[in-house]
């Protein structure tokens, strides 16, 4: 009985001590792992553009005037030549009552005033013929020795003087008819202007064949001198503008590959830098932070099937690729951290997380080029946190 008492007592404590030793063993910690492989990686800048019309012309209104309606519609084809818009004269201002009652006024005035001036001319006309008569008498006399030379010298003065004066008066004359008009033109209503005879209009010619793309004045009006009428321009000469970081724009250089996607068609099209615009511009971004950003141009590359329901102004995705390479040994970026001057990852070998440093290249967001430190089938995890350290038992989680 107590050898039997003394191997249960052991067997026990056996079965404590084991309990205690598994439960102060660290655990395995469940980990994401992933695999190093080869596959092709490719090195991208996305920014977001728009398109628009290669060579558009704003048309503008060349006089001011009063503009006839544009029938054109936004898509409507135009020649080279052909007539866009209309512009008459500017129309006469109306005349409210009191307006008007002074301008009846001022034509009365007006017509008293010529009927002055014709008396005037009347009598500088009678005063003229007086005078030459008495220089015609005088001229007699004095071949008779009548009168002396003097004499006929005063009486040719004042034939000259009278003359003058019938000139004149005559000029007086026309200067009242010419302000009679000019407040009787003032008198008239605009309606009567307006219903008059043809006016004298000019037209706005396309200045190439081309689509209308936007009709900035549509309806008649009156337009000042440069004001804008409509814009015109060939919708399948397109290209794209996208305004990316100074940061990134010197890393794309022209003839650089772009992908455009998410325009709204179901593949991606193909395009190709056409020139980096040498100045930058201060734009404040969606969190009120400056940022120096230029415009790059780009040309499409694929057959004009593929965009041809793009318009001017669409929005669409350009990612524009600064490196790719086909057979790249790449990890995932999240893999990676920090340690001393380089990177290193968690290998993960025999079920224990063993520090690994590496030498990386690219850079392509998820993923990241693996120079030296690993090989390809290789697992490290892809996700470390803190409570990982060199050596720690891991699983899968």
């Amino acid at each position: 009985m107590q050898l039997r008492a003394k191997i249960g007592m052991l067997a026990t404590a056996a079965l404590v001590a084991a309990g205690l030793v598994l439960g102060f063993m660290p655990r395995a910690l469940p980990v994401d792992i992933a695999t190093v492989a080869r596959a092709p990686l490719t090195v991208t800048v996305e920014e977001e553009g728009k398109t628009r019309v290669r060579e558009r012309y704003l048309v503008s209104a060349p006089v001011a005037g009063y503009v006839r309606r544009i029938d054109l519609k936004a898509g409507d084809a135009v020649a080279a030549g052909q007539v866009l818009a209309i512009i008459e004269p500017a129309r006469a201002v109306a005349l409210d009552p009191r307006a008007r009652a002074q301008a009846q006024a001022q034509v009365s005035a007006a017509e008293a005033a010529l009927a002055v001036a014709q008396e005037n001319a009347r009598a500088a006309t009678a005063d003229a013929q007086l005078a030459q008569q008495q220089r015609a008498r005088t001229e007699s006399l004095r071949q008779s020795n009548f009168l002396s030379a003097q004499a006929l010298d005063t009486a040719r003065s004042t034939e000259t003087r009278a003359q003058a004066a019938q000139q004149a008066a005559t000029h007086a004359v026309k200067v009242a008819r010419y302000e009679l008009d000019m407040a009787r033109a003032a008198a008239v209503n605009t309606t009567q202007l307006q219903t008059g005879g043809a006016t004298e209009a000019l037209a706005v010619r396309a200045p190439v064949a081309a689509r209308v793309l936007k009709l900035q004045h549509e309806s008649e009006g009156a337009v000042s001198a440069g004001q804008p009428l409509l814009e015109i321009g060939n919708p399948e000469t397109l290209e794209v503008e996208v305004d990316v970081l100074s940061t990134h724009a010197v890393k794309i250089a022209p003839g650089s590959k772009v992908i455009l996607d998410r325009w709204g068609g179901d593949q991606p099209v193909q395009g190709s830098v056409r020139v980096v615009e040498p100045s930058g511009f201060t734009k404040i971004s969606a969190l009120g932070v400056e940022e120096q950003r230029v415009h790059v141009i780009v040309d499409f590359v694929s057959p004009r099937e593929a965009w041809q329901r793009l318009g001017d102004g669409f929005r669409v995705e350009a990612r524009f690729v600064l490196w790719e390479g086909q057979d790249v040994l790449q990890l995932p970026t999240s893999a990676l951290f920090r340690h001393g001057d380089g990177w290193a990852v968690f290998a993960v070998k025999g079920g224990r997380a063993r520090l690994t440093e590496i030498e990386t290249g690219q850079r392509a967001g998820l993923a990241t080029q693996v120079v030296s430190g690993l090989a390809a089938g290789a697992e490290v995890v892809s996700h470390p946190d803190d409570l990982l350290s060199d050596g720690a038992r891991v699983k899968p989680r």
